[in-house]
């Protein structure tokens, strides 16, 4: 029987990654003081981070942030938001370990203004402000542990925190333009581009025999794949690009591209009702997969804009024999015959 190490034969995870771990951990200063203080910052929020009563009976943000990705599917992407951010943290651990730690009193005055935030929207029933203020908050106390220069290494990904924030019924007023245009641009591209005749009212869309009729509804407008592609264009920027003007172009592209994705499906659904009827475009419109076709525009897209922008690396030339002189010939051994 060999010996093997009991710290291997008791670690539940493989002995590269347990190994990693426990490198990042040792490198990490004032660890559980930090840690103690994340906790006593997540304590505050559980307790006393939620004031409406009238949607959730709870005190905590928590909840209502649970209560709240479940109402509305535009929200959900916020509930795996902070596991996709402890994911990306972990991918650039080494450049996160390598930065210089030091104290730094503006990750106090940041979390002052987390905390002012947060009483504020405490006060005036609004917790929307309070989760801002919890992302805030940890994001001061990262920096008043471990310094300035660590928020910069750390601010992608942190900022995708952003898509943890639930914006409930404040979707009406942000699809309204979103369902104008996917609508426009439909009746236009079946109208002048297929040969479709169809009828515009607002946001409603029917053809001129009256077969078939669609709204396209506040859920169909379009902004649940915009989070998605916007999400997926920032981490796909801050992962391959460098410049600041390719990571805003990689960024913005993504609401043109969300933008076609949405009159892709919504043309689609026209074609099978023009074609087959009403109960055709309806299988299109509820087939699952086929939901997943706004997508479609959004990865073509940023791939092809992706590769154009790629920050090119030129290699020198080396050649690695070396240039024969003209003026040197080889001999051949006959010419120099060895001596006895």
């Amino acid at each position: 029987m060999n010996p093997t190490s009991p710290n291997t034969e008791s670690s539940p995870l493989p002995p590269g990654l347990a190994e990693e771990l426990a490198q990042v951990w040792r490198a990490l200063p004032e660890k559980f003081l930090l840690l103690a203080l994340l906790f006593a910052w997540v304590l505050l929020f559980q307790i006393l981070g939620n004031s409406t009563f009238g949607y959730i009976d709870s005190p905590s943000l928590f909840g209502w942030l649970n209560y709240s990705y479940t109402q509305s599917k535009d929200d959900e992407l916020g509930r795996y938001m902070p596991f996709i951010v402890g994911f990306l943290c972990w991918w650039k651990r080494d450049e996160l370990v390598a930065v210089q730690k030091t104290p730094w009193a503006g990750g106090l005055l940041i979390l002052l203004a987390a905390i002012v935030v947060h009483l504020l929207g405490f006060m005036i029933q609004q917790t929307r402000l309070s989760v801002v203020a919890f992302y805030l908050g940890i994001f001061g106390i990262l920096g008043a542990f471990w310094g300035r220069a660590f928020l910069k290494a750390v601010f992608f990904p942190y900022f995708l925190c952003a898509f943890c924030l639930p914006v409930g019924t404040m979707a009406d007023t942000l699809t309204l333009p979103l369902r104008m245009l996917a609508t426009t641009l439909t009746t236009g591209l079946c109208k002048y581009v297929l040969g479709v005749g169809l009828i515009q009212e607002g946001t409603r869309i029917f053809d001129t025999q009256h077969k078939f009729q669609y709204e396209v509804a506040a859920a169909c407008g379009g902004l649940r794949s915009l989070t998605a592609t916007l999400a997926l264009a920032s981490i796909y920027a801050f992962v391959t690009l460098r410049k600041p003007w390719k990571l805003a172009t990689v960024i913005l592209s993504a609401f043109p591209l969300a933008v076609a994705g949405n009159v892709l499906r919504l043309t689609l659904i026209v074609i099978a009702a023009e074609a087959f009827g009403q109960k055709a475009g309806d299988w299109v419109h509820e087939n699952a997969i086929l939901s997943l076709v706004p997508y479609i525009p959004a990865f073509l897209g940023l791939g092809a804009l992706g590769s154009w922008l790629q920050e090119k690396t030129t290699k020198p030339t080396t050649d690695s024999k070396p240039t024969p002189n003209p003026d040197v010939h080889a001999e051949s051994p006959e010419q120099h015959p060895a001596k006895p």
